[in-house]
């Protein structure tokens, strides 16, 4: 049994690629992959996000602001309101990207600290996305005591180092399927080290798909593909790797019930 631990559901092409989400879970669960966590990217689409999974007992999702989506200024007391529901399992995506958005760096660090501070609030993990900010992400994040509530690195690609800092603070390290890529070999140097034990998958479905599926939209049906990727790395079998990961899930979002 799989978990998809990072997946965008409501930006999945129902057009032309699937005819509704129950038709993605079941090719997902075709493939072993049970489990899914949906995650919020702006508070506008929280709504129909939650509307588009409801009725879906093995589909969990998050709320927050991803820091590639500025706007004015993140309204905190409405996303306590949202990330108070019962089915949301985690505060996120939220975090700092100073390599697509550097112009933006006052407000992404503005809502990152304002989100790890709800996150406190309610008692609930943290999804984390970072890119050329490592040091700002770490000592923000040990700033505002967010190894309280741990969290996870998603569709991680920074360096070892980095893993283990935010490891200490109780966080998790999430692969994706930039691991697949042939031009990833430092990454997987990184993912062959880090402790299986703090180890998640995910897809980002509807970016970055794995190997052997680049070119196509991703799908949570793929999180076999990066697992079976990462076994490999780890010298596993793929029932070892998705029998811990699904363990590191639900022990990480302890609001997500099986």
């Amino acid at each position: 049994m799989l978990v998809d631990s990072h997946c965008h559901l409501d930006r999945l092409d129902y057009t032309h690629q699937h005819k509704n989400l129950s038709e993605v879970l079941e090719k997902a669960k075709a493939q072993g992959v049970v489990y899914f966590l949906s995650v919020c990217v702006t508070l506008q689409d929280y709504p129909n996000m939650e509307k588009l999974i409801q009725g879906q007992h093995n589909v969990f999702s998050s709320c927050g602001v991803h820091p590639l989506y500025p706007g004015e200024m993140l309204d905190e007391a409405l996303l306590l309101r949202y990330a108070s529901a019962k089915k949301v399992v985690a505060i996120g995506e939220t975090g700092l990207d100073f390599f697509y958005s550097p112009e933006t760096k006052k407000w992404q660090i503005d809502a990152f600290r304002k989100q790890i501070r709800v996150a406190i609030k309610l008692n609930k993990p943290l999804i984390i996305h970072t890119r050329d900010a490592r040091q700002e992400t770490l000592s923000i994040l040990k700033e505002e005591g967010a190894e309280q509530v741990g969290g996870v690195l998603h569709c991680f690609t920074e360096s070892l180092l980095m893993a283990e800092e935010a490891i200490k603070m109780g966080f998790y390290i999430s692969v994706s399927g930039i691991v697949t890529f042939k031009n990833a070999k430092v990454l997987q140097d990184v993912i062959r080290a880090v402790p299986l034990n703090r180890l998640l998958v995910e897809t980002d479905s509807p970016y970055l798909a794995p190997v052997p599926h680049r070119g196509k939209q991703n799908e949570p049906a793929y999180t076999r593909d990066v697992a079976q990727f990462v076994a490999n790395l780890k010298h596993i079998s793929l029932e070892e790797l998705a029998r811990v990961t699904t363990e590191n899930f639900f022990c990480l979002f302890k609001g997500a019930q099986k």
